[in-house]
């Protein structure tokens, strides 16, 4: 069983974010492996290059912004790395994972998941103290 850490964000990973609030239902993309779902008022994240969506609320409580269309997170996570390959379910859809990957939560309690390649995750991340 491998354990649950807490990370927070290195400040040099910033994200350029906007906000979907155009009147639409919103729209479906494939990403990760699964079909992705962004919804009217979601954001649309561009982080170095890795562009996809974040549900608006998730986005509204984890980031902060720093400059015109610029965002840091502002929230720790806890991350675990994967004993095995799997899919973890993500609000807007699932994603795929390789053994050694990151499973990443923005709950401790391992609530609004997601999963990074463990070379990104060492890039954008560093043990909380």
């Amino acid at each position: 069983m491998t354990r649950r850490l807490k990370y927070v964000k290195r400040a040099s990973q910033a994200v350029a974010a906007v906000q979907l609030v155009v009147d639409t239902k919103g729209f479906t993309y494939k990403k990760w492996g699964a079909v992705q779902r962004c919804k009217a008022r979601d954001w649309i994240v561009d982080n170095d290059g890795d562009v996809y969506t974040v549900d608006r609320v998730s986005f509204g409580r984890t980031y902060r912004q720093v400059g015109p269309g610029v965002y840091v997170k502002k929230t720790p996570v806890w991350a675990e790395v994967a004993a095995a390959a799997g899919r973890v379910k993500t609000k807007e859809g699932s994603t795929g994972y390789k053994r050694g990957d990151y499973l990443v939560f923005n709950h401790k309690n391992g609530a609004d998941a997601y999963a990074v390649s463990a070379k990104k995750f060492k890039r954008m991340y560093v043990r909380a103290k």
